[in-house]
């Protein structure tokens, strides 16, 4: 997991909080709003156990919302290391710094978000393309999808 920011037409800022399955190389996730705490990542990884199960290991950094006691409890109560990269090192995390650079190169830079609800919407059409759409070499050339099926 990890977070990044963008804006809207008008210049307020937008965060999105962006999940990626290390095996699968599948886009679990990309909320945006506003702001996200630490509650609203939470929120968002239970929706995904209720799916998939829970994983063992996450992978994020030290930002607030990934070392908030919330958190840290719900990791805590479902047995899920939280695997902290080190500190100025975002080689740590690769898997989600190469997809959160192909989600600006592909979507956050070539659109212009009019509203919350526009980006969200635009942003989850390019997941959804991602996932579906997007052959990877260490995949076997297979897309996310076909590779999790």
């Amino acid at each position: 997991m990890d977070f990044v920011s963008d804006a809207l037409f008008d210049g307020r800022r937008i965060r999105a909080l962006t999940l990626v399955d290390n095996f699968t190389r599948e886009a679990l996730a990309v909320v945006v709003d506003g702001s996200i705490r630490g509650e609203h990542v939470v929120e968002t990884v239970e929706r995904i156990v209720l799916q998939r199960g829970a994983p063992q290991l996450i992978r994020v950094d030290h930002g607030p919302e990934f070392v908030s006691k919330v958190l840290d409890r719900w990791a805590y109560e479902n047995a899920v290391t939280l695997d902290f990269s080190r500190p100025g090192k975002p080689t740590d995390n690769c898997f989600i710094e190469s997809f959160k650079g192909r989600l600006r190169d592909e979507c956050l830079d070539t659109h212009w978000f009019l509203s919350l609800e526009d980006a969200r919407s635009k942003i989850e059409a390019w997941r959804r393309d991602y996932n579906a759409s997007r052959p990877h070499s260490a995949l076997g050339h297979l897309t996310p999808l076909e590779f999790a099926a």
